[in-house]
């Protein structure tokens, strides 16, 4: 199986259109078939794209393509580092990088997606997340990180003579990595293990299905006061530690659209009525954790000649951010940095959850 993501997929687009002359539509391909087999087969490991740099290729896949008689020349520009970026697989990275302090900057950013019952029951809960980074370190480093993962935890382990507790564990679904990722020591040690781009780059991407901690809980009470008035109450619990909180937070509440007027209470934040999307809009800037603030509002609607028809309500939506606090659980146990000078580095690591499809049926 070939694993590409989207930035990688627009990597080998450069990369076959360097070789076919810049054309790379149907025909380029029919006519490049042999030298596309060739290409993939040097450019991927254990399913997912490696060296994707047309520089570094052309030193030994010297075959050229057929070209379009459209296509323009290639470009003869210099080859930085080829041996090096050949035999030592850092084309990613240039050589002779100094920086007077030595940094290295973590997130790990979640989007929670949830769908919940009106009764409270979960019927589809899913976290996807991005390992962020930003390197500013000098020469060549070599990094670590360690993260509390079930399978890379259990291998650990195993290398060790006696197990040592590690806390809760995760596990990690559909992970793909950036191209500066050993797989071969992955598959083998499961430590993530990598030569960093310079600056920022994304390191990896996952996703969890199972044992997902939901930041908020929504529990609505809509009361039908015949046809012309309707009572609703909103209770939103905080379920992370009282010593953290969100931050622009936002409940949707949807409303008849043939509401006439509105009047609610709320014990925090501010709350209105968008007459434009049909919700009550309920804003709390800051709200702390292990905490319940509620919404109480009467609505009145106008009424109409034909008869009412039951449908189902659209759900209530959520946006939010939660700092230092993931969804999934996944924490980073250590970040280690290597240097053959051994100068000293400073780690930053910081987390944060967001909304994804945050939704409660009511």
């Amino acid at each position: 199986m070939i694993m590409i993501d989207n930035m990688s997929s627009l990597q080998a687009v450069a990369l076959f259109k360097s070789y076919f002359g810049g054309a790379f539509d149907e025909d380029a391909i029919r006519n490049n078939f042999v030298l596309i087999y060739e290409l993939l087969d040097e450019i991927m490991d254990f399913g997912y794209p490696q060296n994707l740099s047309p520089e570094i290729l052309k030193l030994y896949i010297t075959q050229e393509g057929v070209r379009s008689p459209f296509s323009s020349k290639p470009s003869d520009r210099p080859i930085p580092n080829a041996t090096l970026q050949v035999t030592g697989a850092v084309g990613w990275r240039r050589e002779g990088l100094v920086y007077k302090k030595n940094e290295v900057f973590l997130d790990i950013v979640e989007s929670v997606n949830l769908l919940m019952s009106s009764k409270g029951v979960v019927l589809r809960c899913d976290v996807t997340g991005k390992v962020l980074m930003k390197c500013f370190l000098s020469g060549m480093p070599d990094l670590k990180l360690g993260l509390n993962d079930k399978i890379g935890l259990e291998k650990e382990s195993q290398l060790k003579s006696r197990p040592t507790k590690s806390g809760k564990t995760i596990e990690l679904d559909d992970v793909t990595f950036h191209q500066c990722v050993n797989l071969t020591r992955f598959n083998s040690e499961k430590t993530v293990s990598f030569v960093p781009p310079d600056g920022e780059f994304e390191l990896m991407k996952y996703r969890i299905t199972e044992g997902v901690n939901l930041p908020f809980k929504v529990l609505p009470t809509i009361k039908e006061l015949g046809r012309t008035r309707m009572e609703v109450n909103v209770k939103v619990k905080s379920v992370f530690g009282a010593k953290m909180f969100a931050l622009g937070v936002v409940v949707k509440i949807p409303v008849p659209k043939h509401t006439a007027k509105t009047s609610f209470t709320v014990t925090s934040g501010r709350a209105k009525y968008n007459a434009s999307i049909d919700c009550l809009v309920w804003k709390i800037r800051k709200f702390p954790g292990q905490t319940e603030p509620t919404l109480s509002a009467e609505i009145e609607l106008i009424s109409t000649m034909t008869e009412k028809k039951s449908s189902t309500r659209p759900p209530i939506q959520m946006e939010f951010q939660v700092p230092m606090f993931t969804a999934s659980g996944l924490r980073v146990r250590f970040l280690k940095v290597w240097e053959k000078s051994g100068y000293n580095t400073v780690e930053w690591v910081r987390y944060i959850t967001k909304a994804g499809s945050y939704e409660v049926r009511c």
